[in-house]
């Protein structure tokens, strides 16, 4: 199985997502292959945090996880966002 450039095994047994954000967007979705990044559009406007916690909440909720279990390792104020998921490389993968 070939592991995409926007997943990355991470720390504690878990892994990391690249994402390339798009807030204020139609509605929130998978778009697909942004560089070595995975676009996602999200609905909420990058204000006060809600672009962040829309993008985590996104995250859990495609891959069955619970908000709390997910960490933004990078890019608090950036497009470009690293998420920390309680979830191997392969389990991952299946899930998406």
């Amino acid at each position: 199985m070939v592991t995409p450039s926007w997943l990355r095994p991470g720390g504690n047994g878990g892994s990391e997502l690249i994402l390339h954000i798009q807030p204020g967007a139609s509605k929130s979705e998978w778009a697909g292959p942004h560089g070595d990044a995975l676009k996602l559009r999200i609905q909420a406007p990058p204000v006060d945090g809600a672009a962040n916690a829309a993008v985590l909440a996104f995250v859990a909720t495609r891959l069955g996880l619970a908000g709390r279990e997910l960490k933004l390792l990078r890019g608090d104020k950036t497009r470009r966002k690293t998420v920390w998921l309680p979830l191997t490389v392969e389990e991952v993968t299946k899930k998406l």
